[in-house]
């Protein structure tokens, strides 16, 4: 059960956790999908809990106490699994984070599933359509966790729902909500939609729009099977988009306020679509 005191910051085996642009991990030599990090003890154990080993873990000292459930964990997986420990200016010299919320521990990237098999038995879903901050993303999924929602499906340009950021303000969720990537293109809803349609799904678009319904038509949450379609921050969904979607819902606001945030947008949607 190797507990390693970092010596030297040039180890090639820290590597992995130094300031490398997280999209890099995607491609890291030696694993066939990549890498991604995974920050504080719910990422890590909620990844583990989903089937997901570590390659390796590497903390500031402070931590090692609060930190020996999960690696206590990780040992009746592989009792190889080495444990890096650093001074906090080794770590900042590594990494150059100024604050984590905790260890960090290395996996590796797991298959995404088909679409038709993630949705079988799903009845709520929500789509994201090109979302780009790491905190909305991590929000989402908490939000889709805690509220009833039965899987995520992400376009082609959304970020990464593992990229470290995200997996941290999602409180590990997003090993907890079953999630993968729809369409190949830009244009995703040429492709998606259809397939949604063919899992027998009816699709909303969550857009500002003149012939947009309130959210709690009655209508809405009678649906079997309804995929909710939320989109970037600042433009919206694509017009495209919306015209491929069944139809069109907007939250009613009140003093002169036309839009939510999308996390917070999808808390509400997803609160009030629920079975």
């Amino acid at each position: 059960m190797p507990i390693i005191n970092v010596t030297d910051i040039a180890d090639p085996r820290l590597r992995m956790y130094s300031h490398q642009r997280e999209v890099l991990l995607l491609d890291w030599p030696g694993y066939e999908r990549g890498l991604f990090i995974g920050e504080s003890a719910n990422v890590i154990d909620r990844a583990m809990d989903s089937g997901i080993a570590p390659i390796s873990f590497f903390l500031e000292e402070k931590w090692l106490p609060k930190t020996m459930p999960q690696i206590q964990k990780a040992w009746t997986l592989d009792p190889d699994i080495p444990v890096f420990t650093a001074t906090r200016e080794q770590f900042r010299a590594i990494t150059t984070y100024e604050v984590t919320r905790g260890a960090l521990a290395a996996f590796h990237r797991p298959p995404l599933p088909d679409v038709r098999d993630l949705l079988a038995g799903a009845r709520r879903v929500a789509v994201l359509e090109d979302v780009t901050n790491y905190t909305n993303i991590g929000a989402i999924f908490r939000s889709a966790a805690a509220l009833g929602i039965d899987a995520v499906l992400v376009t082609p340009s959304c970020h990464d729902p593992y990229y470290r950021r995200a997996a941290r303000v999602s409180m590990g969720t997003v090993f907890q909500v079953p999630w993968t990537r729809i369409g190949t293109t830009q244009d995703w809803a040429a492709e998606g939609v259809p397939l949604l349609h063919e899992l027998g799904f009816e699709v909303v678009a969550l857009a500002l729009s003149e012939d947009a319904i309130p959210l709690d038509e009655p209508t809405l949450k009678q649906s079997e099977k309804l995929a909710l379609v939320l989109g970037t921050e600042g433009d919206g969904l694509a017009a495209s988009t919306i015209a491929a979607c069944d139809r069109t819902v907007i939250i009613p606001m009140e003093h002169g306020v036309d839009s939510l945030n999308v996390a917070a947008a999808s808390a509400v949607a997803f609160w009030q679509l629920r079975r």
